[in-house]
């Protein structure tokens, strides 16, 4: 499965610009893509996924022309907006028995079938006949992956989906996306670097409607090696001089002081470490890189 977007751009009427000229390509693997809110992610899965027109550009899936062969492409997407509406009162067994059949899944056995193994892979049968006003969370969250896989599709594209998840609830999540991600293609949209680090072997960072940076997580992390220090910095006026004086890449605060992350060919000093890159320090570096430009 292969999904070539090329040239993308979208203006809303109010004057944002959401996409520019954004280029990608995705292949078969779980694809990651970060950014910050307000980054244009949401406005490239809406057009992936059929529900808006761009300005300009091209989207090709197989051979699909997403942007005027929009049924075939439903046929073959999944897709977990960032919210999920649902009938409240419905139980999960019905609202995915309602939703495959507006998928086409037409023939009741099968589509008995494929609701009670969707249910079965997302650790919800035991819930299958509650409401799902009454699901936690992470329960919506996996149901929306239950609903994105009806009818077997090729693509699924999931757009912040772990956002407000307490840590158990994420760890079942992105379980359950990695399963998912061995046999077809998934688009992750996350702010959170960690849902990426964890899942992806290709990602891209993008900004203000532009790609920044695309390729895979360890050669991103590869070219960073040796080049980032840390150093704890125990009060505030230390912290601004050390920010007029290094490319600071992020700053945490541990036990109350501040621990600074520094980009650095070399050494910046004997009171820094070196310290091995994270995917982490990409991200910040490639956003702060940006915003100098």
């Amino acid at each position: 499965m292969a999904l070539t977007i090329r040239g993308l751009s979208k203006t809303y009427p109010n004057g944002v610009v959401a996409l520019k000229n954004l280029s990608l390509s995705i292949g078969n693997n779980m694809f990651g893509l970060l950014g910050p809110n307000g980054a244009g992610k949401s406005s490239l899965m809406r057009t992936i996924a059929t529900l808006q027109e761009p300005d300009a550009g091209s989207i090709d899936l197989d051979g699909i022309n997403v942007l005027t062969q929009k049924d075939a492409v439903r046929r073959i997407l999944g897709y977990l907006p960032q919210e999920f509406g649902v009938y409240p009162k419905l139980s999960a067994t019905d609202m995915l028995n309602h939703l495959a059949i507006l998928k086409g899944v037409a023939v009741v056995a099968e589509r008995k079938e494929m609701v009670e193994a969707l249910l079965q892979q997302t650790n919800l049968w035991q819930v299958r006949k509650k409401a799902l006003s009454t699901f936690s969370g992470g329960m919506k969250q996996r149901f929306g992956i239950a609903q994105a896989l009806l009818a077997n599709p090729r693509l699924i594209i999931v757009d912040e989906p772990t956002a407000g998840l307490d840590p158990a609830e994420r760890n079942r999540f992105l379980n359950l996306l990695s399963s998912i991600g061995r046999d077809i293609t998934v688009i992750l949209s996350t702010h959170i670097v960690d849902d990426v680090r964890e899942l992806c072997s290709r990602m891209a960072v993008i900004a203000a409607g532009k790609v920044l940076l695309e390729g895979s997580p360890a050669e991103a992390l590869t070219a960073l090696d040796g080049q980032i220090w840390s150093r704890i910095v125990a009060t505030d006026d230390e912290l601004r001089g050390l920010e007029s004086q290094f490319q600071i890449v992020s700053t945490h605060l541990v036990s109350g002081q501040h621990e600074i992350r520094v980009f650095s060919a070399s050494s910046p000093g004997t009171a820094f470490r070196a310290v091995p890159p994270g995917l982490e320090d990409v991200y910040f570096l490639t956003l702060s890189r940006n915003n100098k430009n």
